[in-house]
């Protein structure tokens, strides 16, 4: 019964977590925007913590390589990243916003926090505190390095 119990919380997560990803793809197309949310957390990322290696890039914004390699030929095809060579290490290169992806970050930036918001409509401070809480204590229990 206990199992049960925990497999309908892990549906309904999987469940809210793909509405709110499909809310937020669906308001960038009515809103014209050229990216999809993927490739505006990439973005936003490189925004947020400057430039990053490919696995860096990955590891934050919870992409595999290949997938990651995939958005970045198409941002970089937008012209919204560039990827340079890193100084010490051949191997790699360091992916870095642009002027063009810095700007788009910013005028999206506010557009994009206002559709975000109708997910936290009705919800308390309190509520969104529990949340938190809730979700970051998932997240750790199946920390893999952990396991």
């Amino acid at each position: 019964m206990l199992n049960e119990k925990f497999n309908h919380y892990s549906f309904i997560l999987e469940r809210t977590a793909r509405r709110v990803k499909q809310f937020a793809q669906a308001s960038f197309v009515n809103e014209g925007i050229d990216l999809t949310v993927d490739q505006w957390s990439v973005i936003k990322t490189l925004s947020e913590c400057g430039n990053q290696t490919q696995k860096e890039l990955a590891e934050r914004c919870g992409k595999d390589q290949p997938t990651l390699t995939r958005m970045l030929d198409l941002l970089d095809k937008k012209e919204y990243i560039t990827r340079v060579a890193h100084p010490t290490d051949r191997r790699c290169l360091f992916v870095k916003l642009t002027t063009l992806g810095q700007q788009r970050v910013k005028t999206l930036a506010p557009i994009v926090t206002e559709f975000r918001m109708k997910a936290w409509e009705n919800l308390t401070d309190e509520d969104f505190e529990h949340f938190s809480r809730i979700l970051k204590t998932i997240y750790e229990n199946l920390d893999i390095e952990k396991s």
